[in-house]
């Protein structure tokens, strides 16, 4: 049976980011990271990353923004088209993962679908986002280190398995 410890203390963070370590199992944690109005989501868990030295981890959210730009990988120009919403809208599903790239910092790759004021949806990669009225996500640590390496013939990083 696996060890299980949990944390009451609630941590703050710049800005107004909290964050609460809710479970550890063997040195493997469980954070529950929320965000407030104003705060720019893909920033703020960047610096979360950083701040508590995860090197490897999944993650999903829900709540809201009150704008955001999300990015749909184009192949051919190895670059993402970006996809301004100037509007306040759900997010239904955010899923992602957070690896190091070749410079050992953070990396942070999100996919968002996210439900108009219309009931329509707009998804794609989570490139900034300003949260509106909060943004509630779990990241749960991988055992151990994961790494994104940058995949020159397809123009992105990838998480390589080997590295």
């Amino acid at each position: 049976m696996r060890a299980l410890s949990f944390a009451l203390k609630v941590n703050s963070l710049p800005d107004h980011m909290k964050s609460k370590l809710i479970a550890e199992t063997c040195g493997q944690r469980t954070f529950v990271v929320v965000l407030d109005r104003g705060e720019e989501a893909f920033a703020a868990l960047t610096a979360f990353a950083g701040q508590k030295g995860i090197t490897g981890a999944s993650l999903t959210a829900i709540g809201a923004f009150e704008k955001a730009t999300v990015g749909w990988f184009d192949f051919q120009s190895k670059s993402y088209r970006e996809i301004p919403i100037n509007e306040q809208c759900e997010v239904l599903s955010a899923i992602g993962d957070l690896a190091l790239d070749d410079s050992g910092r953070p990396s942070l790759h999100v996919h968002v679908v996210l439900g108009m004021s219309d009931g329509s949806t707009r998804g794609g990669h989570l490139l900034e986002a300003t949260v509106q009225p909060t943004l509630e996500i779990t990241v749960v640590e991988a055992p151990s280190h994961l790494r994104r390496t940058k995949v020159p013939e397809l123009g992105i990083a990838l998480i390589d398995l080997g590295a």
